[in-house]
């Protein structure tokens, strides 16, 4: 990103851009997942590419979810290990959570470089997939039986509505990050977070130092207190406000 200078206007968009590309060119993300980090990017330009009220709502009850899980687990695909390999590991280690790899355009040799990217930056990650999720017919299928197979709680990081679907049948509870608050995965997930990955995670952290120090009872009634309906609902609203300023902005040109 040298050739862009920090003052750009678009610089932390285009930095992003760089990271899928760079995936890509490494072999850790899919050529597929170029256009999925551009779908986000859409609506996160209409949200004004900040954090809203109700997904920092979203970040603390998934916090609280993870914390009070015997068994969470964040599952990592390309896009992922791309965007925030390093914001992925500490948010493993704030939550005690598993890390496993689990990617829909399979090949053994994505897994591989997905894994060592993980761990060059100082996380630890499964990647065995020695189980299967029964009723999933993609690749998604393949999970480690030390992970997401027993996992009581999965972190889905990124639009991902067959496994989702999947997930809640077999008891787990889901919690998803997805811009896209009309996606099946969004509409499906017990928790989603309606916000750019990049923020979502380094939030979730800090919220992960805040609330690891609060009693089982307070973290249980941050849940209690949560409606993942009214939190779809306000994102909707927001976006549809987002395009009717901007709207009335370009009248006023």
């Amino acid at each position: 990103m040298s050739h862009v200078p920090k003052e750009h206007p678009r610089y932390l968009s285009l930095l992003y851009r760089e990271r899928i590309a760079e995936g890509v060119r490494k072999g850790i993300t899919a050529v597929e997942g170029i256009a999925a980090h551009g779908r986000g990017e859409t609506f996160d330009y209409i949200l004004g590419e900040k954090t809203h009220d109700f997904a920092f709502e979203a970040e603390r009850a998934a916090v609280a979810l993870m914390l009070l899980s015997k068994h969470p687990v964040i599952s990592v695909n390309g896009n992922v290990a791309a965007l925030i390999p390093e914001e992925i590991v500490k948010l493993s280690e704030a939550l005690n959570a598993i890390l496993e790899v689990n990617i829909f355009h399979f090949s053994e040799e994505r897994v591989r470089k997905i894994k060592e990217e993980i761990e060059a930056h100082g996380g630890r990650i499964l990647a065995d997939m020695d189980a299967t999720l029964e009723g999933l017919k993609s690749a998604r299928r393949l999970v480690s039986s030390k992970g997401i197979f027993i996992a009581d709680t999965v972190l889905v990081p990124l639009e991902d509505g067959d496994r989702c679907e999947i997930l809640r049948m077999n008891g787990k509870k889901v919690i998803t990050i997805d811009l896209n608050p009309l996606s099946r995965t969004s509409r499906m997930a017990d928790i989603t977070i309606v916000d750019n990955l990049v923020r979502a995670v380094p939030n979730m952290i800090e919220l992960a130092e805040e609330l690891k120090s609060y009693p089982e009872r307070d973290l249980k009634e941050i849940l209690s207190n949560y409606d993942n309906k009214k939190i779809l609902s306000a994102s909707i609203e927001r976006i549809r406000d987002c395009l009717t300023e901007m709207a009335e902005k370009v009248k006023e040109e």
